[in-house]
């Protein structure tokens, strides 16, 4: 879902003009990150509110 939010072509694009492989992996990076994040915020939600309902 979150890839459809972004532009891929747009990305794309910008991997082609890189001047060097550690701007593309910087832009890799870049992409991907924030959904990595929101994934991770997402499970501690999870998991601390399954902790305290056990509790």
């Amino acid at each position: 879902m979150f890839l459809l939010w972004q532009d891929v072509s747009e990305i794309e694009k910008k991997i082609e003009a890189a001047p060097d492989s550690a701007y593309e992996i910087g832009l890799t990076i870049g992409t991907y990150l924030p959904f990595v994040v929101l994934v991770l915020v997402a499970y501690a939600f999870y998991y601390f509110s399954r902790k305290s309902r056990q509790d």
